[in-house]
């Protein structure tokens, strides 16, 4: 439906009492502004009515000539809002009539059924747009709000010009094919080119961290036989730095478009992408291949959408996100081809099976003729322990550690493995009164860990039912901020301390260990994936003397003398098991699975078990291989 019809559309349904002055496509939505805002709202059905006819996300905004002063809608506003509702920042909007009001209590900003938004709306003419404030401070937070809003005039005039070109005239395709630019037969710099004659589309632009080797760091994307300006979208399916590193180059070197994910994962995107620029502008033997500057035209282009949400984001493509259970916000993608042509699932990073802070993959879709899928654990030896083994297990090795007045170190991915740690930590701690040792935070997992409190309906709900009870887990009494010297800590008395890297490829987690390597009453407990080339890797496989860099960038060798254990147990990742559950539950049944994300053997091993099992068509595609899917 062009933007012609959908504003004849309009015409037909709106009563000539609201006074309609303008109908226009933004981003995802069909924005209807008119002059008479309370007469609009007198009909509690003709939203409703509208966006099924339309089959559109409709929003609705007062004309510019009617909205209230903003110092008048301010008073307004106070005397509408509940003071428990702890509003900590309003913010106007002009350029999309809107307000930005933030409350620790949201639901008391939106009242029962929405009362109070629609008071809102009718007494200042001012779109209410409720925010969560976060039950921690979080300075990514603050900046991508604050950022969203200075860019308000560019994000318009980006957001209308998308919007029309979604509602162009319908295309019909004759194929649909994928190619495989980075992430397949490895881990890292995850990257699927998705295209039909008429649409292309990235899935996930990422790096691959334990490199800095342009061949091998970065996608193929050389390979995809056109510029960067005739893509038509990136789909980012978590924040993760292998699945999103990439994606500000795109912006440095002529992309242009939207970059559609969850809202978490665009607040968690820009913590990791910061402080990824931060790490190798410092790194003596590289530098980052994109600055501040790409990250914000990133930001500015971000589409948000919620799990469950049917989105046309091209003339003849549909996006839906729905649950992965590996990190905060984290989505499988669907992609829904013209009428029917074709329908496919990216898995992005998967969990199908118990953690602390996320409900399992869902399984349930309306329609999919092909899916591919991780492979990270798809060995047929990646078993994993029970979890209840595994906490036990933990908290064992804990205890020795800490009674024989050692330290344990617990290198973590800052976002999702160091929150899940956390909680485990945590509910330890609540069970075992003996447990009174201290547990450092450091690096960025306090920073994630506060933008996963602003966002609690992504989390399992005996969690978000605390943080909405102010009583975070995350900001339990066993937790330290690592504020000083890394050196009291690792001098200092018998702790746990939880710092990223996760696979020891620098930061924090790398800097404790050049400290406590030497000493045996010491231990290193490895919760994670280690990649094939990483320092944990080789430290798994019980390498002694370990070559680093020192402070003055010459090549060292570091004794290590400290235990050094794995856990496993603990991953975002499905292990076989899972994965396979994961495929006996799926409804529908694919027709082909392609396994992605995952060492050689074990997109294969995956593979033909798949086939095996379910008698379906199985197989690992490689870097740089074009599939035909229609």
């Amino acid at each position: 439906m062009d933007i012609k019809e959908i504003e004849r559309k309009v015409a037909e349904l709106m009563p000539p009492s609201c006074q309609v002055t303008k109908v226009d496509a933004e981003g995802l939505n069909i924005v209807i502004y008119v002059r008479d805002i309370n007469e609009f709202y007198s009909n509690d059905q003709l939203i409703r009515k509208i966006a099924g006819a339309l089959r559109k996300r409709v929003l609705i905004r007062s004309d510019p000539s009617s909205l209230v002063p903003p110092e008048e809608a301010m008073q307004k506003i106070k005397s509408l809002v509940a003071t428990e509702a702890s509003v900590s920042d309003v913010k106007f909007n002009p350029d999309f009539c809107e307000v930005n009001i933030e409350a620790l209590k949201p639901g008391l900003v939106i009242g029962k059924g929405g009362v109070t938004l629609k008071a809102i709306i009718q007494q200042t003419g001012w779109a209410p747009i409720v925010l969560r404030t976060p039950t921690m401070e979080s300075s990514t937070i603050k900046g991508v709000r604050s950022t969203i809003l200075k860019e308000a005039v560019s994000r318009k005039k980006f957001l209308t010009a998308l919007g029309r070109k979604i509602c162009s005239a319908p295309v019909k395709s004759e194929w649909v094919k994928v190619t495989a630019l980075g992430g397949f037969q490895e881990v890292g710099r995850s990257c699927t080119l998705f295209e039909t004659p008429n649409t292309k589309i990235l899935i996930d632009c990422g790096i691959n961290p334990d490199t800095v080797e342009p061949a091998k760091a970065y996608p193929h994307l050389t390979s995809m036989g056109f510029e960067l300006d005739e893509l038509d979208a990136i789909i980012l399916t978590h924040a993760h730095m292998d699945h999103c590193g990439f994606i500000p180059y795109l912006y440095a070197y002529g992309y242009d478009g939207p970059v559609y994910c969850t809202t978490p994962t665009r607040d968690l995107a820009m913590l990791l992408q910061m402080d990824y620029i931060d790490i190798m502008n410092k790194n003596q033997n590289a530098k980052a291949p994109y600055g501040i500057k790409e990250i914000h035209k990133e930001l500015s282009h971000m589409v948000t959408v919620d799990y469950g949400e049917v989105m046309d984001i091209t003339p003849e493509i549909k996006l839906t996100f729905y649950n992965a259970g590996h990190i905060l916000g984290s989505s499988m993608v669907h992609l829904h081809v013209g009428e029917g042509l074709h329908n496919l699932v990216f898995s992005g990073d998967i969990k199908y099976g118990f953690t602390q802070l996320f409900d399992q993959a869902t399984t349930q879709f309306p329609r999919m003729e092909t899916l591919f899928l991780e492979s990270t654990y798809g060995g047929r030896n990646d078993i994993s322990p029970n979890r209840f083994e595994a906490d036990k297990r933990l908290y064992s090795i804990c205890r020795d550690v800490i009674s024989r007045k050692g330290k344990v170190l617990i290198p973590v991915f800052a976002v999702g493995r160091s929150q899940e740690i956390m909680l485990v930590l945590e509910e330890m701690a609540s069970r075992n009164p003996d447990m009174n040792f201290p547990v450092y935070i450091d690096g960025m997992i306090l920073e994630a860990s506060a933008i996963h409190t602003a966002y609690p309906e992504y989390l399992r709900h005996n969690i978000q039912r605390r943080i909405l009870s102010n009583d975070s887990p995350f900001e339990s009494k066993i937790f330290e901020p690592v504020k000083g010297n890394r050196k009291e800590v690792a001098e200092g008395d018998p702790a746990v301390i939880l710092a990223p890297s996760g696979m020891l490829s620098g930061g924090p987690s790398l800097a404790y260990l050049k400290m406590l390597a030497d000493d045996p009453k010491n231990a290193l407990v490895f919760v994670g994936y280690q990649s094939a080339l990483s320092l944990g890797r080789k430290l798994q496989r019980g390498m002694k003397d370990l070559p680093i860099s020192g402070e003055d960038g010459r090549s060292t060798s570091l004794k290590v003398n400290m235990q050094i254990e794995t856990v496993e147990g603990f991953s975002g990742h499905s292990d076989r098991q899972q994965l396979l559950s994961f495929l006996k539950n799926i409804r529908p049944m694919p027709e082909r699975v392609f396994t992605n994300h995952g060492d050689e053997t074990k997109c294969s091993e995956l593979s033909q078990a798949i086939t095996r099992m379910f008698r379906v068509e199985s197989r690992p595609p490689m870097n740089l291989d074009t599939i035909r899917l229609r």
